[in-house]
């Protein structure tokens, strides 16, 4: 296999595939676009990522863009993603933009950012709301479009 001319800037990205009956332990990265067809098991960093209906990934993904046909464990930073009719996503996403198909399993937080690549944004953990009754109730919960907020304490007496 002549690799020669792949290292070349002018060179268009190169596309490399993880077929079927492949499974990868540990992070992967690709200068060009990366379509997924196996399993990974760990971070992914690209182009851009293209998630095959029978793929399995668990990690972390950081691209331009993702377009997620198959399963996904884990967050995602990208510019654009794509949650397609077959995909099945339990994580956070940080995006620019965000199209997402009827029939998508989505579990998680969606959170636009103008940008989501930035090495130092991380993307938080989605954390369980807690209920309290009793005098603890002083902390009132407000619900309002589908979301909880905690209210400030009063500190009158």
């Amino acid at each position: 296999m002549d690799t020669t001319a792949r290292a070349q800037d002018s060179s268009p990205p190169s596309i490399s595939t993880i077929g079927e009956d492949l499974t990868i332990t540990g992070n992967v990265t690709s200068k060009g676009e990366l379509h997924l067809n196996g399993q990974v098991q760990g971070d992914v960093h690209c182009v851009a990522l293209v998630l095959g209906e029978n793929a399995q990934l668990k990690g972390g993904v950081v691209a331009e863009d993702v377009m997620v046909r198959g399963r996904l464990i884990g967050s995602v930073r990208a510019l654009r993603v794509m949650l397609q009719s077959t995909s099945h996503v339990e994580g956070n996403l940080v995006h620019k933009s965000l199209a997402v198909e009827q029939g998508t399993h989505f579990e998680g937080e969606s959170r636009p950012s103008e940008d989501p690549l930035a090495s130092s944004l991380e993307v938080p953990a989605v954390e369980p709301q807690l209920h309290h009754n009793g005098p603890e109730a002083a902390k009132q919960h407000e619900r309002g479009n589908g979301f909880i907020r905690s209210l400030p304490e009063s500190t009158s007496a």
